[in-house]
């Protein structure tokens, strides 16, 4: 396997900081049954992007469930975000990302890929416009 479709540990969003800058001043958009918070961001020494996933308890009560759309979640955005990591390096620029799944029911992979590849598609052009 390359390492362009890997998502390893250095591109995870985990600390508590960036996550709370995340929601707290970043954008939002909605691709249903997928919410993406992004913001722009510059104290991130280590990668481009930082992403991170998320399903409400709420909703899936089974930590099963959770777990299974987090996966998909993350496979998703794994094999799709090549064009990202292009765009965001040729412009020099950083991203944090948090995809958060909203819809009550359990997705299908293929429905999840369709939705990442518009969401990114959308940051790309989100990118391209802070660009300018």
């Amino acid at each position: 396997m390359t390492k362009e479709f890997s998502y390893n540990k250095q591109e995870k969003l985990k600390s508590r900081k960036q996550l709370d800058a995340l929601f707290k001043k970043g954008k939002s958009f909605t691709a249903f049954p997928l919410k993406v918070f992004f913001a722009f961001a510059d104290d991130m020494q280590d990668n481009i992007i930082k992403t991170g996933v998320g399903v409400s308890s709420r909703h899936f009560k089974k930590a099963v469930h959770r777990n299974r759309v987090k996966r998909l979640l993350r496979e998703a955005y794994r094999t799709e975000k090549l064009s990202l990591h292009e765009a965001l390096g040729q412009r020099n620029k950083k991203l944090a990302v948090f995809l958060l799944y909203i819809d009550k029911t359990l997705p299908e992979y293929i429905l999840l890929k369709e939705k990442m590849q518009l969401c990114i598609q959308r940051l790309i052009h989100e990118v391209d416009i802070k660009n300018t």
